[in-house]
C-alpha cells in the first residue's frame, strides 16, 4: 500500500485526544471519540482487505531512522498480530458506547485517556524495533493506570497502584533483557532478531526469564495474577473490557513474538514449568471462581483460567497448540469483553454487582437474558461459539505433546461450566422476589448496539473460524519450523557425539 497504513492506524487516536483537549464539551467529547475509533476500525478493516495470507512475513512495513544506533521506527503486521490490531480496533468503539452515559465527571480527559491507550495499543502489536516495542508497551499503563485510578470504584486508588506496581516491575527485567541483545546483537531490528536468532544458550535462559517476568505478569499467569481480580472490579467498565479484551493478549503476544522465535532452546527448556503454572491457573482460579460473589471478580478470574489454555498452547510449539492459543486470545477478547459490558448493563440500573443482589432476571429483561446467554455459553466453551475452538485446538495440541497436560487441563473446562452456569441461574432465572428488581428496564436501543455485534461475531467465530486461520497459519507454519530449524542446529553437536560413540 502506498499509504502509511500502520502509522495512520496508531495515530490517528492522537488527533482525535488533540480535538477534544481543544473541544472539550463532554457531549463534544463523546461524539469525537466515538468518530475517531469508528474511523481506526475502518483502517484496520482496510489494513486486513490488503493482507496478503499467503506471505508468512511481515506486511505493509514502514521504516524510519529514529533514535540512530540501529534504533529506528520500524512497523509492520504478519499473521501473528494482524488479527490482534483488528480486535484492538474492534474493541475501542464499544468501549466508547459503554461510558456514554455511565461516565458523566472529567468526560473529556476520559475519553483523552481511551485514546491514547488505543495509539499505545496498537502500537505493541505493529511494533518491528525491540525499543519502540517497549517504549509503546510501558506507555500504555499510564492512561489505563489514570482510567482505573480516576474513574473507578471505591478502593480504586489500590487497585491502581496495584495494577501499576505489578506490571512495571516485570516489564523493567525486560528492558535489561533487551539492553542486553542490543550489546551482544547490534541492533533493536525484530525482523533481523527472528532471522539470526544466534543468542547462546545460557544467555538465551537469562533473556528468556526476563521477558517471561514481563509477559507473565500481563498475561495474568498464575501465580503473580492476583493484581487482576482488583484492576477488574474497580476499574469502570469499559476499563475491565480493555484489560479483558486487549491488554492480557499483550502477554501471549510477547511470547509468540519474542519466547518461541528468538529464544528457542530456553523455550524448549522451561516449557514443563509453563505446563505446570498454567494446568494450575486453569483449575485453581476456576475454583477460585466458583467461590465469589463479585460478578465482575468472578469474571476476572475465569479471564485467568482462559489465558492458561493459552499459554499451555503456545508452549507445545505446534501447529494445533499455537494456532488454538491465538484462536483463543481473540475469542476470548470478544467473549470476555461482551460478559463485562452485560454485567456493566445491570450494575448501571442497580449500582451493586453482587451476585446475591439479582435473580430472575429474564422475566424482566429477556433481551439481556438471551444475549448473557449467548456470552455465557462461549466462555464455557460451548460447540458453535467462538469459545470453543480455540479450547478444542489448545487441548489437541496438550494431548499431542503431553497427554496428561491435556488431561488435567480438561478439569478446567467443567470447572468453567460449573461457575458460568451457576452465575447464569443465580442472576438470570428463578422468581423475581426483590422488589427493586421488580421495575428494571430491558436493553435500551444503546445496549442492543452494543451487544449484538458482539453476540452476530461470537457465533461467527464458532460456526466459521476459517478466515481467521486463514491469516494466522502460515506466520505460525513458519514460526514452528524456524525454531525446529533453531533446536536441529543446537542438538546436531550431540547427536554427533552421540552416533560416534554408537559407531565406536
Amino acid at each position: 500500500m502506498s499509504l502509511p497504513i500502520l502509522s495512520l492506524c496508531t495515530f490517528v487516536p492522537l488527533l482525535g485526544a488533540l480535538a477534544i483537549l481543544l473541544m472539550p464539551k463532554p457531549d463534544s467529547a463523546r461524539w469525537i471519540a466515538q468518530g475517531t475509533t469508528a474511523v481506526v476500525f475502518a483502517l484496520s478493516l482496510v489494513m486486513w482487505a490488503n493482507f496478503d495470507n499467503a506471505n508468512p512475513g511481515f506486511q505493509m512495513v514502514e521504516k524510519l531512522e529514529w533514535l540512530g544506533g540501529g534504533i529506528s521506527y520500524h512497523m509492520g503486521v504478519d499473521g501473528i498480530s494482524m488479527l490482534f490490531v483488528v480486535l484492538t480496533a474492534g474493541l475501542m468503539p464499544f468501549c466508547i458506547l459503554a461510558s456514554w452515559e455511565s461516565i458523566e465527571t472529567r468526560v473529556a480527559e476520559y475519553m483523552v485517556a481511551f485514546l491514547v491507550l488505543e495509539t499505545m495499543m496498537i502500537g505493541v502489536f505493529c511494533a518491528l524495533d525491540l525499543v519502540l516495542f517497549y517504549v509503546l508497551f510501558e506507555a500504555g499503563l499510564i492512561p489505563m493506570f489514570l482510567i482505573i485510578g480516576v474513574w473507578g470504584g471505591k478502593r480504586r486508588v489500590y487497585a491502581s497502584f496495584k495494577f501499576f506496581l505489578y506490571t512495571f516491575v516485570g516489564s523493567v527485567l525486560m528492558l535489561l533483557a533487551i539492553m542486553g541483545m542490543y550489546w551482544y546483537a547490534g541492533t533493536t531490528d525484530i525482523v533481523a532478531l527472528l532471522d539470526n536468532p544466534n543468542f547462546p544458550p545460557q544467555m538465551q535462559t537469562w533473556l528468556w526469564l526476563a521477558f517471561f517476568a514481563s509477559f507473565a505478569v500481563k498475561m495474568p499467569m498464575w501465580p503473580v495474577h492476583t493484581w487482576l481480580p482488583d484492576a477488574h472490579v474497580e476499574a469502570p467498565t469499559a476499563g475491565s473490557v480493555i484489560l479483558a479484551g486487549i491488554l492480557l493478549k499483550m502477554g501471549g503476544y510477547g511470547f509468540l513474538r519474542f519466547s518461541l522465535p528468538m529464544f528457542p532452546v530456553a523455550t524448549e527448556m522451561f516449557a514443563p514449568m509453563v505446563f505446570t503454572m498454567s494446568v494450575i491457573a486453569i483449575i485453581y482460579t476456576s475454583l477460585v471462581a466458583l467461590a465469589q460473589e463479585d460478578m465482575k471478580k468472578l469474571i476476572a478470574y475465569s479471564s485467568v483460567a482462559h489465558m492458561g489454555f493459552v499459554t499451555m498452547g503456545i508452549f507445545t510449539v505446534n501447529h494445533q497448540g499455537i494456532e488454538g492459543g491465538i484462536f483463543q486470545m481473540l475469542s476470548h477478547g470478544v467473549v470476555a469483553s461482551a460478559l463485562f459490558l452485560c454485567v456493566g448493563v445491570v450494575y448501571d440500573r442497580m449500582h451493586t454487582r453482587e451476585i446475591a443482589a439479582y435473580g430472575g432476571l429474564v422475566n424482566r429483561m429477556p433481551l439481556y437474558a438471551a444475549c448473557f446467554l449467548v456470552f455465557t455459553l462461549a466462555n464455557v466453551g460451548m460447540p458453535g461459539t467462538g469459545g470453543f475452538v480455540g479450547e478444542f485446538l489448545t487441548m489437541l495440541g496438550a494431548f499431542a505433546h503431553n497427554s496428561w497436560i491435556a488431561i488435567f487441563a480438561a478439569t478446567g473446562v467443567i470447572l468453567s461450566a460449573a461457575y458460568a452456569l451457576l452465575l447464569y441461574r443465580r442472576v438470570v432465572f428463578g422468581a423475581l422476589v426483590k422488589p427493586s428488581l421488580k421495575t428494571i428496564q430491558d436493553l435500551t436501543a444503546r445496549e442492543i448496539a452494543l451487544l449484538a455485534p458482539l453476540v452476530i461475531i461470537t457465533i461467527a467465530l464458532g460456526i466459521y473460524p476459517k478466515p481467521v486461520f486463514d491469516v494466522t497459519t502460515p506466520a505460525v507454519a513458519k514460526l514452528i519450523s524456524d525454531n525446529k530449524a533453531a533446536l536441529a542446529a543446537h542438538h546436531a553437536p550431540k547427536v554427533a557425539i552421540v552416533q560416534k560413540e554408537a559407531a565406536q
